[in-house]
């Protein structure tokens, strides 16, 4: 094990059975990630090397999950068989940190909402003590151990809430359950832990007492109840959320991006947003999304992991899935842009006009109802409404390239694999199956034939035909009369 100056352990092995599910509890999303990705987050961003996660409840997906997150991150994993308490899980790292020296931060995985800044402080208070550890003032403060001093304010225990005097219960202050601890000291106090208590369980906490023993004692940080706080419930998992949300929305904000009602506005943590971008209501912006500067967003339009030019004007309802557009791109309104689009400057894509493994040259424009797949589109082209590049034979996905200044008919389609050149026409209601050369005009429609007075002709015969079918079942009565 090589020597840093700080290792972290985040405790995610519990099942959460208050969630109600068969997911992890740690694998419950807020704002887009995992709960497990808060904390281990905080301890990359203090450049914890190694981040040894503690698993349990499917263990497998865990790893799975933040291994994808976190690709190259020195993380780690151990497995805590059985759940005997706090002091338990974080002995099931031991045998991962076997011969680590320095610093030892202990997270929670079930607490998204810690700052930087909190960590930071926390981190710094512990220095030269054997023991820090973040406590909190909630406004009921039931259920959660209180922090225990002395006469001169030193920490001399942290005390559960079962196991607490009535005179211990009315203590205010009281434990977060987030530490950072010396390695050596960690390990030797923790040999010491038992289960004497009301729970019989493995307590963390009892670090605190041990520390206070050696005469160095433990120093609380004292943090925001919001911070601190941990997931349990379906509604503790949507109250984390939308605070993330508000944090990232007041980010931004004073960075200069303006958002028409914040409150509906949902940005994931990995998205970057240009100075003067206008954000309107219901807007989502997803994964690893870039906004230029100047840009609006429309109304309820969803963007995951694509990258969106200066001055671009996205239209309500319009999605975007790993697409690139240029500066000064007009998109939408109900537009679709699939993986692999890649669109240039000043491109036009219109009402329902989808595009998939496209790129368009500067100042191209499918400005209706098309579909545009598998193309190589040049600049200054006009894709006409209802136009479809019929990319798939059954089997493979072809190609259509259409070269510089190309106009497209409306109604045509374009049977691929195809090319038609530099500055050629197609005509509307054409379909095109074989190439065309530059500066032509290809046509496939039938010639249109006119027969003037065929209305007229159609209404004098069907009034005939009315006039027989009525006639008929007064003859047969006549006969009818006649043989009476």
């Amino acid at each position: 094990m090589k020597k840093s100056a700080r290792a972290a352990i985040v405790l995610a092995a519990g099942k959460g059975t208050r969630m109600k599910s068969g997911l992890s509890k740690v694998l419950h999303e807020a704002n887009g990630k995992p709960l497990a990705w808060y904390p281990v987050r905080r301890a990359l961003e203090l450049r914890c090397d190694p981040v040894v996660v503690v698993v349990g409840h499917q263990g497998d997906e865990v790893r799975a999950r933040l291994e994808a997150l976190f690709p190259g991150a020195p993380l780690k994993f151990a497995v805590q068989k059985e759940q005997k308490g706090t002091a338990h899980a974080v002995l099931a790292a031991r045998r991962t940190l076997a011969g680590y020296e320095g610093r030892v931060l202990i997270l929670s995985g079930d607490v998204p909402l810690l700052t930087g800044e909190t960590m930071r402080t926390l981190t710094q208070a512990g220095r030269k003590n054997p023991v820090a550890f973040l406590s909190m003032r909630p406004a009921d403060p039931t259920g959660y151990g209180r922090v225990v001093r002395d006469e001169r304010g030193r920490v001399g225990a942290i005390v559960e809430h079962k196991d607490a005097s009535a005179e211990q219960r009315a203590i205010g202050e009281c434990n977060a359950g987030l530490y950072d601890c010396d390695a050596a000291f960690l390990w030797k106090a923790l040999k010491g832990v038992g289960t004497a208590n009301a729970q019989g369980e493995y307590y963390l906490t009892d670090l605190v007492a041990a520390a206070a023993r050696t005469g160095k004692p433990a120093v609380a940080v004292e943090a925001k109840v919001e911070e601190v706080s941990g997931v349990n419930d379906r509604v503790e998992l949507a109250a984390a959320a939308q605070v993330l949300r508000r944090r990232l929305a007041e980010r931004w904000m004073r960075e200069g991006v303006t958002m028409l009602d914040p409150v509906s506005t949902y940005i994931d943590e990995e998205v970057e947003l240009g100075a003067d971008v206008t954000l309107e209501p219901n807007v989502r912006l997803v994964g690893a999304t870039r906004i230029g500067a100047g840009s609006r967003i429309g109304f309820g339009s969803v963007i995951e992991a694509s990258t969106v030019g200066a001055s671009v004007t996205v239209k309500p309802y319009s999605v975007f899935e790993d697409a690139v557009v240029g500066d000064r791109a007009q998109i939408g309104p109900f537009a679709r842009l699939r993986p692999g689009t890649v669109l240039a400057e000043e491109v036009h894509i219109g009402n329902f006009v989808e595009t998939k493994k496209t790129t368009m040259g500067r100042g191209s424009k499918a400005n209706h109802l098309a579909y545009v797949g598998d193309a190589t589109v040049g600049a200054r082209c006009n894709i006409g409404a209802g136009t479809i590049t019929c990319n798939y034979d059954g089997v493979n996905k072809l190609p259509t390239v259409l070269g510089d200044g190309v106009f497209i008919g409306s109604d045509t389609q374009l049977v691929a694999p195809v090319t038609v050149g530099d500055g050629a026409y197609v005509g509307a209601g054409s379909t095109v199956v074989k190439d065309v050369p530059a500066g032509a005009l290809a046509l496939s429609r039938a010639e249109q034939v006119v027969k003037e007075g065929w209305v007229e002709r159609r209404k004098a015969g069907q009034g005939r035909a009315k006039g027989r079918k009525t006639a008929q079942p007064r003859k047969a009565a006549n006969r009818r009369t006649r043989r009476s």
